[in-house]
């Protein structure tokens, strides 16, 4: 069970501590279900957006042996790395091999970033795909090192005006490949529901930043229910100490 965690961060994140990667990993995994039933019952479709990375990949197999009306499954991702389309440090390729090629979700319900076009164009091409699409239902994000998240690094333009496109290209990733699209921060946060998935002992110093108040890129995400951060507890406890 999470618990709300430091009374006095900002008013729109609710830092929730979980002991630790399984029960983040059963807590996010409920919560994406929970989201989906109660979309479909009063929408018909769920509109989820996928983050990368290590933590999502350990729900992504659960997910793959959950039972759900996946027929009315919309899936997006928030980033993507520009490489080949088979390449396996894409983002849609570890979702893919974790859980979306194991589902009955027809392939025109998932919506891979076409980075293999280059960040300029195949932010574009993702805009123009968005165009139709109304709020998320729930956007999965993680948050880096730096306290970046999706794409979205420090010092970069990260899309946070109401007339950001909503993907953007990014040039300058810390980490290879350098260049990337992400989903821009105005965009992630027309959302129902934002969820961080937060784990692993690198992320101690963002997090501190970010209930600190700084001005971290995480901290662009800004729908209007705010946000959930599930944050395994040790890095909460032990910041609290020091």
């Amino acid at each position: 069970m999470t618990q709300p965690d430091d009374p006095h961060a900002a008013t729109n994140v609710r830092f929730l501590a979980v002991a630790d990667a399984a029960a983040l990993r059963d807590e996010a995994l409920q919560r994406i279900l929970d989201a989906a039933s109660a979309a479909i019952a009063q929408r018909g479709v769920f509109l989820l957006v996928l983050a990368g990375g290590s933590t999502p990949r350990a729900i992504y197999r659960e997910l793959a042996h959950a039972t759900a009306d996946w027929a009315r499954w919309q899936i997006y991702f928030g980033d993507e790395r520009c490489l080949p389309p088979l390449h396996p440090d894409r983002n849609s390729i570890m979702a893919g091999s974790a859980w979306l090629d194991h589902a009955p979700i027809p392939r025109a319900n998932v919506h891979s970033i076409p980075a293999e076009l280059g960040p300029i164009e195949g932010a574009r091409v993702y805009a123009v795909e968005l165009n139709d699409v109304g709020e998320f239902d729930l956007v999965l994000l993680g948050l880096g090192e730096d306290g970046h998240t999706a794409s979205l690094f420090p010092d970069e333009d990260w899309g946070v005006s109401a007339d950001a496109a909503a993907a953007i290209a990014v040039f300058k990733a810390p980490k290879a490949p350098p260049e990337r699209i992400s989903l821009s921060a105005h965009r992630l946060s027309r959302a129902r529901a934002v969820l961080f998935l937060i784990d692993g002992e690198g992320k101690r110093h963002a997090v501190t930043a970010w209930r600190a108040g700084a001005q971290i890129p995480a901290t662009a995400i800004q729908p209007a229910a705010g946000v959930d951060a599930l944050v395994v507890a040790d890095l909460l406890v032990a910041e609290a100490r020091s």
